[in-house]
């Protein structure tokens, strides 16, 4: 059955806080949304929030690099973007429209579960989810993205403030040992564990992030923490801490464990919330190898150049690890591939292949100029560039 679907625009005015934009898969993205709200578990009113606030937000006011977020150029463009699905008439119209000459509002695309969408839904969640004895228990429909997304920073600028006040000791029983790497080890949070609460107190302490952040220091209940250790006890969620000499916090991880058992990444935290020192990288790829994770990729994973080879590829090769850093991907296929899906990412890699620095100077556009300007360039390649610069080719500069 074909999906009908529908542009949507919210409402103008100077008091919307929400932007005006024709999203072709505006249904996919809300019902991506519910489902992603309905495997978390979420409470009825953060799952209600998430369907009209998170989602008016992605709609409106989303900014990211294409493919994330992108306008639709024409018919073609738009058929590759739905795949099997049928074009909707309107946007057909549209879009012929717009090729005549007509002034009309641009068409937009937005992937539903980009990393980017996940990074932003997660920090709300986050946020929403400890609202509880605050003043805005019961009223999180009165709060808007935007002002949710300002909360949050100020809450979290606050915490490193925090973090000396109310010194809490280290509690071994409260986590185990998981991975040795080569750094340091990979701990487990103990959820049966009496002084789970605790350790995560200890963690955030060391660390100056919010997962042991409780409202009541001296309980160790409420607040950001409270929405952590929930999910622990509750077996919704689990923790991990990156550990170097005696019992020093580096790296903080936490996964959402899904129906059929898997996990799925929410973050990977260094301190104060920075992405992970990058000698740490290879230990935290051993971990996400170990893991029984599902193929979403978080933004702190991209964040670090570490991503998880796509099924084809793995499939191909079934030598290789699920998860890498950038660096060790050195074929083709995996090189074309990531400048696909991650083009900002090809500044990490030396680029030898001949085919892959034609590929990169003929979307050179759309590629960061310090990829084209440090790879190596055969005589005939920088002869090509030096005349695309000299008199742009027909199909707008492109090779």
């Amino acid at each position: 059955m074909v999906e009908i679907l529908v542009s949507e625009r919210q409402p103008a005015g100077a008091a919307s806080a929400y932007q005006a934009r024709d999203v072709v898969n505006a249904p996919a993205i809300k019902q991506a949304i519910a489902s992603r709200s309905a495997a978390r578990g979420d409470a009825p009113d953060v799952a209600a929030w998430l369907s009209n606030h998170f989602y008016r937000h992605v709609i409106g006011n989303l900014q990211a690099e294409p493919p994330v977020v992108q306008t639709i150029a024409d018919a073609h463009e738009l058929q590759e973007l739905l795949g099997r699905q049928e074009a909707p008439a309107w946007a057909l119209e549209r879009l012929h429209k717009k090729a005549g000459g007509f002034a009309l509002p641009d068409l937009w695309w937005i992937v539903p579960d980009a990393p980017a969408v996940l990074a932003l839904e997660n920090r709300l969640v986050e946020f929403l989810s400890t609202r509880k004895g605050t003043s805005l228990e019961g009223k999180l429909q009165r709060v808007n993205a935007p002002q949710a997304l300002a909360r949050w920073t100020l809450e979290h600028l606050s915490f490193e403030k925090r973090q000396n006040s109310g010194r809490v000791e280290h509690s071994r029983d409260a986590v185990r040992g998981l991975l040795p790497g080569q750094q340091g080890i990979f701990f487990e949070f103990e959820n049966k564990s009496a002084n789970m609460r605790r350790e995560m107190a200890y963690e955030s302490q060391m660390m100056g992030h919010c997962v042991g952040q409780f409202a009541d220091r001296k309980q160790f209940k409420g607040g950001y923490g409270e929405h952590y250790a929930s999910g622990l006890e509750s077996g919704q969620m689990r923790l991990f801490s990156y550990r170097t000499g005696s019992a020093q916090p580096r790296i903080t991880v936490n996964a959402f464990v899904q129906k059929d058992g898997s996990l799925q990444i929410e973050q990977i935290k260094g301190k104060q919330n920075r992405p992970p020192v990058a000698r740490y990288a290879p230990d935290v790829v051993a971990l996400l190898n170990h893991l029984p994770l599902n193929e979403e990729v978080p933004q702190d994973a991209i964040a670090m150049g570490v991503l998880r080879r796509p099924s084809h590829l793995l499939q191909a090769n079934p030598q290789l690890s699920p998860w890498c850093s950038v660096q060790e991907l050195t074929s083709d296929a995996e090189q074309l591939w990531l400048m696909q899906q991650y083009p900002e990412l090809l500044v990490h890699l030396d680029l030898q292949s001949p085919l892959m620095q034609w590929m990169v100077a003929a979307r050179k556009d759309s590629v960061d100029n310090e990829v084209l300007e440090r790879m190596p360039k055969s005589a005939a390649l920088k002869t090509a560039l030096q005349l695309a610069r000299k008199r742009p080719a027909r199909n707008g500069g492109r090779i």
